[in-house]
């Protein structure tokens, strides 16, 4: 076996994050030689003996049960995100990986009309690898307008909201902080990874992050395990300026691999203005590329001139 696998690697991780004082330890022998605790610390923390801890971290025991791995996860401190993670990782390392074709994710008619019905907010419905699915008209103006509206129809053209965080400048540029979204996505990334360890094109965008992203890198070997639920964000869009949105992450019933990613302002905000002004332009330009004609220009009205272009 090469490596400790993502068992082993998630354990090792966390563990070093541990301090014996974090723990309850006091440490009084020699100048410690690793990061965190030791091996056998952990393991007498858990109850469980040294050779066998060891061993699930190398990657060579698959037979952990719910109530040692439970051990395991209070040793290390865990949170409720980060321990139901171990329990995924552990349940994959049970299994031979079964090689499968993905098929392309696909929109089901009901997300299309629920993206339909939120239309006055910025929405976007993600895949499990973060793929685009679909967007509404405010949802693409707001966070990729450079991309064409209809590429998220097709599989072979998507656009990947991980990768683009990562890869395209045009994003990169979008959040005020773009650390804090990046350390988010991440940690979405590792519960998708724990959720579907065989998912060849999953392993194939971790891959191309690694290679192509030290930033990725420096982040993915942290393991941190945590959704993206909900956060307020300042972005700074080339049109409208400043604006500051909640994007808030709703489960989708009949797709529960998809998610309904929506942006809300608070009621009566400069950032709710924006986000009016941007729907306005985007309905502008919109009829013009319709030949409808030119639209009459209003005092404090943005013109339709997209600096994504």
């Amino acid at each position: 076996m090469n490596g400790p696998g993502p068992l082993g690697a998630f354990l090792q991780a966390r563990r070093a994050r541990l301090r014996p004082e974090d723990v309850g330890l006091r440490d009084l022998g020699p100048r410690r030689r690793v990061a965190g605790l030791r091996r056998e610390e952990l393991a007498q923390l858990a109850g469980v003996s040294v050779s066998y801890y060891a061993r699930l971290e190398q990657g060579r025991s698959r037979g952990a049960s719910a109530e040692v791995l439970d051990a395991i996860a209070r040793a290390l401190l865990l949170d409720d995100h980060e321990r139901e993670h171990l329990h995924r990782l552990a349940g994959g390392a049970r299994h031979l990986p079964r090689p499968r074709r993905p098929r392309p994710e696909r929109l089901a008619d009901e997300t299309r009309d629920l993206l339909r019905a939120v239309d006055g907010v910025p929405a976007v419905v993600l895949g499990r690898r973060t793929d685009v699915l679909a967007w509404n008209a405010l949802g693409h103006a707001l966070l990729a307008g450079h991309l064409d509206f209809q590429d998220p129809d097709d599989p072979a053209r998507r656009p990947n909201m991980s990768r683009m965080l990562f890869l395209d400048p045009h994003c990169q540029e979008l959040y005020a902080n773009w650390k804090r979204k990046a350390r988010a996505v991440v940690g979405n990334l590792r519960i998708a990874v724990g959720r579907n360890p065989e998912d060849p094109l999953l392993a194939e965008l971790i891959g191309e992050l690694s290679m192509k992203s030290p930033q990725f890198v420096a982040l993915w070997a942290d393991h941190r395990v945590a959704p993206c639920d909900a956060a307020a964000y300042e972005l700074r869009h080339p049109l409208v300026g400043t604006v500051t949105v909640t994007q808030q992450t709703l489960s989708i019933a009949r797709s529960t691999e998809q998610a309904l990613i929506v942006c809300t302002t608070p009621a009566g905000s400069p950032s709710e203005e924006a986000l009016a002004l941007l729907r306005q332009a985007n309905a502008d330009r919109a009829a013009h590329a319709h030949g409808v004609g030119a639209p009459e220009k209003h005092p404090g009205q943005v013109t339709t001139t997209q600096p994504w272009d």
